[in-house]
């Protein structure tokens, strides 16, 4: 990250504020951070269900991340973080528009850390997925199988396959989130949201939606902690978190809809010895969103195994996620998932990486096809993903 001294502009920045009336000015002991990482994918796909669609496909983002921070003479780090994406990482819509994942207060000292605005949950953050993250060829959480995107096997696959830790984790709502102190590696952490889907200015204080409109979950609470330590080249971590919530029911005045409430739990730990490195982690979410009084349920989880070995620039990585539940579509159909993944990242120079990925994708829709059998799919993705990080 590059950081930009606001000292120099101490001057121009309070004649500034002045002018524009603004409610609070900015200290000279004010530093600016700017950071980000953008990507482009490039995939080739083989499918079974892949009528009427291409083998080829690109995909990108962009995101810049803006820190104000500053620190107080009693050691109180304070600031504000605002992450801008240009791309939202739903491969069902084409846009160019830009938007922000990320926008908080949060104060750091001996009490822990305290954050307070739009920013994912606890176990998106923290959790541990085995060893294979985001950025990393071979990860569950690489995106590809979302170009399978446009198949019917993409809105066939359970939540699970793409929801890896607690069901809503990825949901960027307001929240107001305590992190403990680190207590010899472990931490606790609590966040409390009104209502998912709700972000910055928005206020939605309703206990029932518009009958069809998306699904909601409101007074979410999400808890758990994180572990981390190492012994020389031996090193183990694991986290633990638990989510729920109330499911917002649904009416057009005359005909209602229930959902199950949110329960959620997921749980991930891995171990390193130098270049290698292994872990797990299970996820379940059981009914958790399902329209109430549904004929066939399959209760949501997933398992995720991974490994991966480093030698010198090249990290290799495998993992294998398998996901139960009901599709992501509709939530009203069991279905079932297996993913194999592969790949080698090679880190080019600092910040700045290719990776190399295959995934074999085996998923089945219960009783889908006409003949009451089911809608089974057989996916090859050979993807090159390149990244920049600074």
């Amino acid at each position: 990250m590059n950081t930009l001294s606001l000292r120099a502009a101490a001057l121009a920045g309070t004649a500034f504020a002045a002018l524009t009336s603004a409610p609070a000015l900015a200290e000279p002991s004010f530093d600016l951070i700017l950071g980000g990482d953008a990507y482009f994918q490039g995939a080739y796909i083989r499918q079974q269900q892949d009528e009427g669609l291409r083998s080829r496909e690109f995909a990108n983002r962009y995101r810049l991340v803006v820190t104000p921070t500053a620190t107080a003479d009693n050691g109180l780090t304070y600031g504000a973080r605002l992450r801008i994406v240009a791309g939202n990482g739903d491969p069902t819509v084409s846009t160019r528009n830009i938007e922000n994942d990320r926008a908080f207060l949060f104060a750091n000292g001996a009490f822990g850390t305290i954050q307070a605005g739009v920013i994912n949950g606890l176990s998106d953050e923290y959790g541990m997925i085995g060893p294979n993250v985001e950025g990393v060829a071979g990860s569950p959480d690489s995106n590809g199988i979302l170009f399978l995107n446009g198949s019917s096997t993409f809105g066939a696959l359970p939540l699970a396959a793409t929801s890896l830790r607690t069901l809503i984790a990825y949901d960027t709502g307001t929240k107001l989130v305590y992190i403990t102190p680190s207590f010899g590696g472990l931490s606790a952490a609590v966040s409390y949201m009104p209502r998912s889907g709700d972000s910055n200015t928005s206020v939605n204080r309703r206990t029932t939606d518009a009958l069809g409109d998306l699904l909601s979950f409101r007074d979410v609470v999400e808890a758990g902690g994180a572990f981390q330590t190492a012994v020389g080249d031996f090193s183990i971590e694991g986290s633990a978190f638990y989510a729920t919530g109330k499911a917002v029911r649904q009416t057009d005045g005359v005909v209602s809809q229930s959902f199950e409430d949110l329960n959620s739990v997921h749980v991930g730990a891995n171990v390193g010895y130098g270049p290698v490195k292994v872990g797990a982690s299970y996820a379940y979410s059981g009914d958790s969103g399902y329209a109430e009084g549904l004929a066939q349920t399959r209760a949501q989880q997933n398992w995720i195994f991974g490994a991966q070995y480093t030698a010198g620039p090249l990290l290799f990585a495998a993992n294998y996620l398998r996901a139960l539940g009901n599709d992501s579509a509709t939530m009203s159909t069991p279905s079932k998932a297996d993913i194999w993944q592969g790949g080698v990242t090679w880190t080019v120079a600092p910040g700045f990486t290719a990776g190399l990925e295959y995934d074999y994708v085996q998923s089945a829709l219960q009783a889908a096809r006409p003949d009451g059998g089911d809608l089974k799919d057989r996916a090859h993705i050979v993807m090159l993903d390149t990244r920049l990080a600074f």
